[in-house]
């Protein structure tokens, strides 16, 4: 279904080289990997693996289905069990910033998401737009022409698979 588009956590490889194997059951080799197969799993509604790639400590008892519109990661900074990252959303016509560092541990050979601290703000006119293009928000995702345009077509079909 995916196989042959570009991973949505935005690292530039084939999803099916990238994310799809962990959300279908092969280690993650490290916590950045982890990381970016969770963002997939939240942009292609894989509920049931963003709910057992939870660490069991901190692991809520379901993970609902969002309707969020993501829009693109950016890695920060990652260490061994630490990935900070900013995630660019569309929530009631905003553009909105998910800033944060998230915490990871090993489980039996296996690394799971533990917890991070986050900020969300609504991102700025003139502040790069979240979704990773380099551009402005208000020239790029906050922008109607801009969004209807080839180029951000382009440019979100790099960053984001959608479901078919």
């Amino acid at each position: 279904m995916h196989h042959n588009r570009l991973c949505p956590c935005s690292s530039g490889n084939r999803y099916a080289a990238c994310c799809e194997p962990i959300i279908e059951g092969a280690a993650a080799a490290s916590a950045e990997a982890l990381m970016r197969s969770r963002y997939s799993a939240y942009v292609l509604g894989h509920w049931n693996y963003l709910h057992t790639s939870w660490h069991p400590d901190t692991r809520p008892s379901k993970v609902s289905p969002t309707s969020t519109d993501w829009l693109g990661l950016t890695i920060i900074h990652a260490t061994e069990n630490t990935v900070e990252f900013i995630a660019g959303f569309r929530q009631n016509g905003n553009i909105m910033a998910l800033h944060e560092t998230s915490r990871f541990a090993q489980v039996d050979g296996h690394w799971h998401y533990l917890d991070g601290d986050c900020d969300v703000c609504e991102a700025g006119r003139n502040t790069p737009c979240p979704c990773g293009s380099g551009l402005k928000t208000k020239r790029c995702c906050s922008n109607a022409a801009f969004v209807s345009t080839s180029r951000h077509a382009d440019w979100q079909a790099a960053i984001a698979v959608k479901r078919d």
